[in-house]
């Protein structure tokens, strides 16, 4: 049996009680967030806070291989972000991090995923056979990338 119960907290406060029975009948918990919905990233999942029992086990090997430091740049990013709101002096680095066009980053993703169905079929069909990330599709996803950054606008 699957439950989904949905909790809403108030004005997006984590750290109040939420019944253990609640808890304890479910695998994990998925938190949404207003401030990823209201700057247009959906799933607004809050991938932070938002935990698993099951985690990689449900994962295929080739996105365990992908996405584990993808999530985790992801989370600095926006742990940055968030740091830089109330800090006036930053430094350097921080300051570089923070100027990366992630917003450039995530319509080149969407229109790269958009471009492997459209012309390299075989890329999911491999993907989908193997669930592995196989030197075949490592060199499809390098040269679908070498082809979209040709003609993608910054």
């Amino acid at each position: 049996m699957t439950t989904l119960p949905i909790v809403e907290t108030q004005w997006g406060d984590v750290s109040v009680y939420i019944p253990t029975n609640l808890v304890s009948m479910i695998d994990g918990q998925i938190f949404l967030s207003a401030n990823l919905f209201n700057a247009r990233i959906k799933p607004a999942i809050n991938v932070e806070i938002s935990i698993s029992r099951v985690r990689f086990a449900t994962q295929i090997k080739a996105m365990k291989q992908v996405a584990g430091k993808s999530k985790l740049e992801l989370a600095q990013f926006a742990e940055l972000q968030a740091f830089a709101q109330f800090a006036f002096d930053l430094d350097k680095a921080t300051q570089n991090q923070l100027a990366r066009e992630i917003g450039q980053l995530r319509k080149f993703l969407v229109e790269l995923c958009t471009y492997l169905k459209t012309n390299k079929p075989q890329f999911q069909e491999i993907m989908s056979s193997t669930q592995t990330f196989t030197e075949e599709v490592e060199t499809l996803l390098k040269d679908a990338i070498q082809e979209k950054m040709e003609h993608f606008r910054l």
